[in-house]
C-alpha cells in the first residue's frame, strides 16, 4: 500500500528526509558516477534522488503511481513528473537507459508486474537501481520513515526477484546504517555512523540498493516446455517436507 505523496514531500524536507538524501544519494553515485546523455526514469517517489542527475541526464522523468497522487517536480522548473499506472506505464518500448525506484516496489500490489513494465521501457542493456528497506536492518522496523510502511527484502528476495523479471544483477551495495532517530546530534554524525557501519556490521544496513542490467533473453528448457520452479522457503528445516509426505502415505 502507497503511502500518501503528501506525506512524502513533507518528509524529506524534514531533517531525516535530508539526511536520507545525502546518504542515499551517495551509493547512487557510487554506482551511476555519470549520467551525461542518458535518459532517466525515476518511479515511484524519486523525485529527492533524482535531482542531483537533472542537469546530467539528457532526459529526467518521475513517473508517480497513482495510488501514491503526484506533486509537480522539480519546484524551481518546468514539471517533469507524471502519474501512472505502475503495470502499464505510459512510454514507448525502450524509451530509457536508466530507471530508479524509491518506494515502489516495496509498495506496490503487484512488484512482479511492476518490474516486468520496467524491463519493457529500458533499452537493450539498459540499468535499474532498486532501493528498499533491508529485512535485517532498523529501518524496516520503525516509523520514522517511508521505509518503515513498505515491504522489506532480504538481499536474495530482491535478487531473485529482479531475475525473475529477466534482469542480471550487476552491483550490491547498503546504506543507512545509524539507528533509526529524529535526535538532531546523532543526524549530524551520520556520515561517521556509515563509514563505521559498513566496516562492522554491513548485513544489518538499513536500506539495500541493488543494480541490475536488462537481459534480452532467457534459457528455455529443450521440447518447449517450461519449467515451474517453487520457492523453497529457508524456514523449512532440510529434509521435513519429505518426512511429512512419507507420514501422510502411512
Amino acid at each position: 500500500m502507497y503511502l500518501d505523496v503528501a506525506d512524502l514531500l513533507t518528509f524529506y524536507d524534514l531533517p531525516t528526509g535530508k539526511m536520507l538524501r545525502v546518504l542515499v544519494g551517495q551509493r547512487l553515485r557510487e554506482i551511476w558516477p555519470s549520467m551525461s546523455g542518458q535518459r532517466l526514469l525515476g518511479v515511484g517517489y524519486t523525485g529527492p534522488y533524482l535531482r542531483p542527475f537533472m542537469d546530467e541526464a539528457e532526459r529526467c522523468v518521475a513517473a508517480m503511481p497513482a495510488p501514491q497522487g503526484v506533486v509537480a517536480w522539480p519546484r524551481e522548473r518546468e514539471n517533469a513528473a507524471t502519474l501512472v499506472d505502475e503495470t502499464e506505464l505510459p512510454f514507448p518500448d525502450s524509451m530509457f537507459d536508466r530507471v530508479l525506484v524509491v518506494h515502489g516496489i516495496d509498495h506496490s500490489r503487484d512488484p512482479e508486474e511492476m518490474l516486468k513494465e520496467i524491463w519493457r521501457v529500458l533499452a537493450p542493456g539498459g540499468r535499474l537501481i532498486v532501493v528498499v528497506a533491508n529485512r535485517r536492518g532498523l529501518w524496516a522496523r520503525t516509523e520514522t520513515s517511508p521505509f518503515g510502511y513498505g515491504r522489506p527484502y532480504s538481499r536474495s528476495q530482491l535478487e531473485a526477484l529482479l531475475k525473475d523479471c529477466q534482469f542480471k544483477v550487476a552491483a550490491s551495495n547498503e546504506a543507512l546504517f545509524l539507528p533509526p532517530t529524529r535526535s538532531r546530534f546523532v543526524l549530524r554524525s551520520a556520515r561517521t555512523w556509515e563509514k563505521i557501519g559498513r566496516r562492522l556490521w554491513p548485513a544489518f544496513a538499513g536500506l539495500l540498493v541493488i543494480e541490475a542490467e536488462k537481459q534480452l533473453f532467457r534459457g528455455v528448457i529443450a521440447g518447449g516446455k517450461r519449467k515451474v520452479r517453487a520457492m523453497k522457503p529457508v524456514f523449512i528445516p532440510q529434509g521435513a517436507a519429505g518426512m511429512h509426505h512419507r507420514s501422510s502415505n502411512r
